[in-house]
């Protein structure tokens, strides 16, 4: 499944993603940054319904300079204390969050719109995929409509999470290490959608859907053999 799931990626295809029963229990939507359309933006909200996030490789997110949240919410709290009373400590399937700033591209107009954020996530990736990441706040203005994630240090070796399995996979594909991942949602429960209405979905629409534990065994053998 793992050859596939590159291949697709590759090609610039949609592969979905079920994380595990023992953390999210959720199946993302993955793309390439570098291959974000417009009609993308627009099937991922339409079909998967959660928060767009963009996983950024740990080098490239030092290299734009881009903080975790929590470490901007830190330094914050000694003027805003309620910052610190805020701190995400709790959080059940995780002990920290990826979460970083929100951006937009400039020469976008709201920022929101399909068009807007699908220029916004690729220019980000045709960014970083040039090396012109000192340029990052020449071109793009926070806050934003587009999340950043920051992945862990060692990716899915570190930490088990989408953003991880999103960057482990577009390194194994030989990509930007820049993706794009959504959580698909269940219109009838209001819960993430289940496992088999993920599986079931990807095979209507000819996609690849394969298990976080079958990427991170494939990730570990990639690293073994490199």
């Amino acid at each position: 499944m793992i050859k596939e799931a590159l291949e697709a990626i590759k090609n610039g295809e949609i592969v979905l993603i079920f994380d595990s029963d023992n953390r999210e229990r959720e199946t993302d939507m993955i793309v390439a940054a570098e291959f974000m359309t417009p009609e993308y933006m627009t099937q991922i909200r339409n079909d998967a319904g959660g928060l767009f996030c963009i996983p950024l490789s740990s080098e490239n997110s030092d290299a734009l300079g881009v903080p975790f949240m929590t470490d901007i919410m830190e330094i914050a709290s000694s003027k805003y204390p309620v910052l610190g009373e805020l701190n995400p400590d709790d959080i059940p399937y995780d002990e920290k969050s990826a979460f970083s700033i929100t951006v937009n591209h400039r020469k976008t107009f709201t920022g929101i719109t399909d068009n807007d954020r699908a220029c916004t996530i690729k220019e980000l990736a045709l960014m970083c995929k040039a090396g012109k990441q000192k340029e990052f706040g020449k071109y793009f203005r926070a806050p934003g409509h587009v999340t950043l994630l920051r992945a862990a240090k060692g990716h899915v070796r570190s930490r088990k999470g989408h953003t991880e399995m999103s960057i482990a996979l577009m390194e194994m594909a030989g990509l930007t290490e820049v993706a794009v991942c959504c959580e698909m949602m269940d219109d009838k429960t209001g819960g993430s959608l289940p496992t088999e209405d993920a599986k079931k979905y990807a095979k209507d629409h000819g996609l690849v859907f394969m298990s976080g534990a079958d990427l991170i065994e494939a990730y570990s053998e990639y690293k073994k053999n490199k």
